[in-house]
């Protein structure tokens, strides 16, 4: 059946008070942290596919998501992009919807009100957007995770797993306006975004999705084991060995240590500027990633 620009399977599973756990690529997925959890949580509940958009090139730039080609016993196959829904179910606690979802780069109030569609048909309850953005944070502290929650029981929640209120103001996703929305439902939100260290940018942050994932399991009373700690401690060491043997980089880590310190501490006084040179570093690193 059709439910706004989705073409969702029938019949509709039965699904118990379902909470939406959505990533969204690629505004909020640096170091693929949301991608990395969405797909060990589908493996986890061995989920099933629920839907996709029927025409997706109508709002996807399909010259920035490449479909892609394969050789599949002799005979080629294109994959094109699109925006997925899958679902489980649960023995205690609600069920699970996944939204996979690509931003938008046409008709994106559409798109928004077609997703808004499918919360009210199956009466979610929450939708929680989990991902990763970079910030000018040390890799060798605990990792912060900031994020913005409606209504009284996600915001009691976000707190009690110390996620920090946002307080960002500036450029977003047309999608932001789902959160909106669903408020207007009586459907509760929550964002939890990791901060990464921007002077790493890594294909795949390991830490960065077993922060979010720890999050989740707290939350949700999902099994320890999902959350791979040990991979994201590999990683992390790989990454300050590294560090030890650039003189530029592990001025840089020292300065950022400083100021992450200082942070979370009580605000008696103001923390350590970085250096006009880290500052450049930095600035230059930004810009080498625009480009790129």
């Amino acid at each position: 059946m059709r439910i706004g620009a989705f073409e969702i399977q029938e019949p509709l599973p039965e699904l118990q008070e379902p909470h939406v756990l959505a990533i969204l690529r690629p505004w909020v997925n640096v170091g693929r942290v949301g991608t990395q959890v969405l797909s060990q949580l589908e493996r986890h509940f061995v989920s099933q596919g629920l839907g996709e958009l029927v025409r997706p090139g109508q709002f996807l730039d399909f010259t920035r998501y490449r479909p892609r080609s394969r050789m599949v016993a002799g005979r080629r196959e294109m994959t094109i992009p699109n925006s997925t829904i899958s679902y489980a179910r649960r023995e205690e606690g609600p069920d699970f919807l996944f939204f996979n979802l690509r931003e938008p780069h046409a008709f994106g109030e559409d798109y928004v009100d077609s997703i808004v569609e499918i919360l009210k048909t199956f009466g979610v309850k929450r939708y929680c957007l989990i991902g990763g953005m970079y910030d000018i944070v040390p890799h060798t502290r605990p990792l912060l995770v900031s994020g913005a929650t409606g209504g009284q029981q996600a915001s009691e929640e976000a707190r009690r797993v110390h996620v920090q209120e946002s307080n960002y103001q500036g450029p977003t996703s047309i999608t932001s306006l789902i959160t909106q929305e669903s408020l207007k439902l009586g459907i509760e939100h929550m964002t939890f975004v990791v901060h990464l260290p921007q002077y790493v940018q890594l294909e795949e942050d390991y830490a960065g999705a077993a922060r979010l994932m720890d999050l989740l399991c707290s939350i949700y009373n999902l099994p320890p084991h999902l959350v791979d700690n040990e991979r994201a401690k590999r990683q992390y060491q790989e990454l300050t060995a590294a560090v030890e043997r650039n003189s530029e980089l592990k001025g840089v880590l020292q300065q950022l240590e400083s100021q992450y310190d200082a942070l979370q501490q009580p605000q008696e006084e103001a923390p350590p500027p970085l250096s006009p040179e880290v500052e450049k570093f930095l600035r230059e690193l930004d810009q080498r990633t625009d480009e790129s």
